[in-house]
């Protein structure tokens, strides 16, 4: 075999399974009164998670011993050297078994705290890392699921902020659970069991801190909780707002109108800049009265432990403990408190997400019929479509027979229902009266994704990426022969500029191909679609892009692909359709005539009323170019 017959494959990352699939956590039911509601998807993930978090909260009770144990080390010290320096005899030798005994407790704790936290970041880093890539891949499924109807709808740029801050968001909730949470709970629990096997009066005056700070969160809380909620919303409209700008840098740039859209942009800025002074405001307010109330009860305490230790109820090594254990307390209650905001980011982008994956205007291949092949069969059957919340049919009506092998043009003033026509044959689009069959079978029972392997489709815009002009023609492809690359590149006339390029097919095209002309562009578009051989292929006004003579050729190059395979041609130039086997002229939704070109032009019917508009508008145009 040549070098050139081998078929390129792919490489393809095996991440699946280190990946979990977290798509059903977001699923609804039914509450006991039988109303449908979101379930808590957090909740959920906590549960998943729940053999890792226990064996990280083991770790950490074990990394975290020194914290609690030391301060019960050093008071001892410190009691055995002040009452060996009190008593007449000095230390005694069993004194000096005791302090050495607490010194190699000490030494211990401090060493084995290394190998511990590397071992707890371990645990916790990999479940965080899962965590965050299931619910990234849950998101970006759940898209690919979403209909086309869903993404026309709402802007990119929402779903790009929800996508990559909220994500990270929900990532920042989890991590502070592991990483705060259960240590501050933890600490709090063992600080306060600590001081109370010591001292149950003392620990009382401790406990105080925390009803003082229960009373904080309340006053603070809701306004926290409002402020991210509205920065949430400023900050999917910013994203919006980028995302239309950077489409509008063309036609901005071409009419002079950078200052307006800059001063658009500002209000934008300005609306994101006071929703996040309003956080800051809010959260610093709360952190700094949160620091005053805990300073203050620090020294009240340790007012309250000398007067103890003066009247010798208490060693004085008691002090260094007990403040040691009320400094514990009083961070785990200012970092418990201090997490609030992080809750509230996290629920706002876990709202975020949900409101992708709870989206219910979804393709599912659950219970579809698979389809591996089709012959190319079309059939309309009475179809009718309109678009939600209008009244008025978009088709109206529609029979039509189309048999396997057979070219069928759609011709039609703007607005007339050619590319709804496209579309429902894609399967983006679903009949709302009739039947639509693709080899017999309804196009509503069939495995869509399937099904669509076997049609190619060349839009009216080109939609191509950042990568080589060999990326965007076999893009999706698991492997090709190059031989079948270099004919559709023959046939899609692309060769007629790539030989000029400095690295050939293989030249980077920048962002949507703006390193080349419109018509460059839709030539590899079609190409993309020729090397995948179609069934069933679907020109939305393919060549609208092309001078006449690049035209030409691919009108030449479609003209010997279309054989064997069904082909749907809408065109705007009447006369690239002369030998389509039949044309359908479409009117404000309904077939009007049906035949052949010559047919059609001699009926001097809507057809024959096209094809003179249509020449009358190309002399005007070539008259004005002259």
């Amino acid at each position: 075999m040549k070098q050139d017959d081998k078929p390129h494959r792919r490489k393809v990352e095996r991440s699946d399974n280190i990946i979990p699939d977290y798509d059903y956590l977001f699923d609804e039911s039914s509450n006991r009164k039988g109303k449908k509601s979101k379930t808590k998807f957090f909740s959920k993930i906590v549960k998943l998670n729940i053999k890792p978090l226990i064996a990280s909260t083991l770790i950490f009770i074990l990394m975290n011993s020194p914290t609690w144990i030391i301060p019960v080390v050093t008071a001892n010290i410190i009691n055995i050297i002040t009452g060996a320096v009190a008593s007449p005899t000095g230390i005694t030798p069993e004194a000096w078994q005791m302090l050495w005994l607490n010194i190699i407790i000490w030494l211990v704790l401090i060493i084995q705290n290394v190998p511990t936290t590397i071992w707890r970041w371990r645990v916790t880093g990999r479940m965080l890392r899962r965590t965050d890539a299931g619910v990234k891949s849950a998101v970006v499924r759940k898209l690919q699921s979403l209909s086309i109807t869903y993404h026309k709808d709402v802007q990119s740029g929402k779903i790009h902020a929800k996508f990559l801050k909220d994500t990270e968001s929900v990532q920042g909730l989890f991590s502070s659970i592991v990483h705060s949470l259960i240590p501050c709970i933890l600490t709090l629990i063992i600080a306060i069991a600590i001081s109370v096997s010591t001292n149950v009066w003392i620990s009382l005056c401790f406990l105080v801190i925390i009803p003082i700070d229960v009373i904080l969160v309340r006053l603070f809380n809701k306004r926290i909780w409002k402020a991210y909620h509205e920065y949430r919303v400023q900050n999917e409209e910013m994203g919006a707002r980028m995302s239309t700008m950077l489409e509008m840098v063309p036609v901005t740039k071409a009419h002079g109108l950078e200052q307006e859209e800059i001063s658009l942009f500002k209000k934008a800025i300005k609306g994101l800049a006071k929703a996040g002074f309003n956080i800051d405001k809010n959260t610093g307010s709360f952190g700094a009265m949160s620091w005053v109330i805990h300073a203050f009860m620090n020294c009240v305490c340790l007012v309250i432990c000398a007067l103890f230790a003066l009247n010798g109820q208490i060693g004085v090594g008691d002090i260094v403990l007990y403040q040691s254990m009320f400094a514990q307390i009083s961070s785990a209650v200012s970092s418990l408190v201090n997490i609030i905001p992080t809750f509230a980011s996290g629920k706002e982008a876990l709202d975020s997400i949900s409101e992708i994956m709870s989206v219910t205007d979804v393709e599912t291949s659950i219970g579809k019929l698979d389809i591996p092949a089709i012959e190319g069969n079309v059939k309309f059957e009475n179809v009718s479509y309109k678009y939600p919340d209008t009244d008025q049919y978009v088709i109206n009506g529609l029979d039509l027979d189309v048999k396997a092998g057979e070219c069928i043009a759609v011709v039609g003033a703007s607005g007339s229902g050619k590319s709804t026509l496209m579309n429902m044959i894609i399967g983006f689009l679903k009949p709302i009266e009739g039947r639509l069959l693709v080899d017999g079978k309804e196009i509503d029972d069939m495995n869509l994704s399937q099904y669509r392997h076997n049609i190619s489709v060349v839009p009216q815009n080109s939609i191509l990426f950042s990568g080589t002009i060999r990326e965007n023609i076999t893009y999706g492809l698991p492997c090709y022969k190059e031989e079948d690359l270099q004919r559709v590149v023959e046939m899609a006339n692309l060769n007629e500029f790539i030989k000029d390029l400095p690295n050939g097919i293989d030249t980077v095209i920048g962002e949507h191909g703006d390193k080349l002309s419109g018509g460059q562009k839709q030539r590899i578009t079609i190409a993309r679609a020729l090397i995948r051989n179609p069934k069933i292929l679907i020109l939305d006004e393919a060549t609208s892009a092309l001078d006449n003579i690049s035209e030409y050729h691919v009108q030449k190059a479609i003209s010997s692909s279309i054989r064997g395979r069904t082909t749907f041609i809408v065109a705007h130039r009447l006369s690239t359709i002369r030998d389509a086997d039949r044309i359908i002229v479409l009117e404000d939704g309904v077939a009007v005539e049906m035949g052949t070109f010559e047919q059609l032009m001699e009926r001097k019917g809507k057809f024959y009323e096209l094809k003179q508009l249509s020449e009358i508008n190309m002399k005007k145009a070539e008259r004005e170019l002259a």
